[in-house]
């Protein structure tokens, strides 16, 4: 006779997942109270939602996000670097807003410990995957937006986004990290970077999965919308662990 044990779903679920995770101390780092149940959507990344049910989802969350970081960060580098013409803050603003600036952040308050991601998520390393935490870094403030309307989530953007913004520069604002990788390696005198890459799903939403190689080595994987992209997420990851040495 097969002994099966009671998982929750849905909500239940949600729920027990949420509470496995102690988020006092990301509250701490973010330097705003959020209540539970906009805290708990705003960590529900899609792959634990469609898990368990379809629950909802911090997508529409940061699509608000979105707006509210990139109108922040906008005003204050015009007010803060009022010589420079538009051309020089609009590309400061893009980097700032990047994915990878985005991704900076959230590895900065430790965001990914607390991503609620399904099992597949989980086994390919989530957590650190710049996509998904640079999405939920803009559902958090989403979050804060729907909460306490825009001033409080404007001071959130700008106190945690406020170095990349003292220290924004209108030059390499979209760094091309596979160049970047491979000066790197050929400083160190290791073999060139070889990318593999695959794909998922329809024409429409395809997603592209890239690996970087080097030697027999797999030193990173990066995921986009295209190969391009997948392939400079890759070398992004690559070029982070470069900062260490392969043996």
């Amino acid at each position: 006779m097969s002994r099966k044990k009671n998982r929750p779903t849905g909500a239940d679920a949600l729920d027990a997942a949420y509470a496995a995770v102690d988020h006092a101390p990301l509250l701490e780092r973010i330097g705003v109270e959020l209540s539970d149940d906009l805290l708990r959507l705003s960590l529900t990344h899609r792959s634990f939602a469609n898990e368990n049910g379809h629950l909802p989802n911090n997508e529409r969350l940061e699509f608000l996000g979105d707006a509210v970081l990139g109108l922040s960060v906008a005003t204050q580098l015009y007010l803060q670097y009022p010589s420079r013409p538009e051309s020089d803050i609009s590309k400061m603003r893009a980097s700032i807003v990047s994915r990878y600036g985005l991704a900076d952040i959230a590895r900065e308050i430790n965001l990914g410990e607390h991503i609620l991601l399904g099992k597949g998520e989980l086994v390919t390393e989530g957590r650190s995957k710049e996509s998904i935490l640079s999405d939920t870094t803009e559902a958090i403030l989403g979050a804060i937006y729907i909460q306490y309307g825009f001033e409080t989530a404007r001071d959130a953007v700008l106190r945690l986004f406020k170095q990349k913004i003292d220290s924004a520069s209108s030059t390499g604002m979209h760094q091309d990290w596979k160049t970047m990788l491979q000066e790197r390696l050929a400083e160190r005198k290791f073999p060139m970077a070889v990318y593999e890459s695959s794909s998922t799903g329809p024409d429409h939403e395809r997603l592209f999965t890239a690996k970087v190689i080097v030697g027999e080595k797999d030193l990173g994987t990066g995921q986009g919308p295209n190969k391009k992209l997948a392939e400079q997420e890759a070398a992004h990851v690559a070029y982070r662990a470069l900062r260490g040495s392969i043996s």
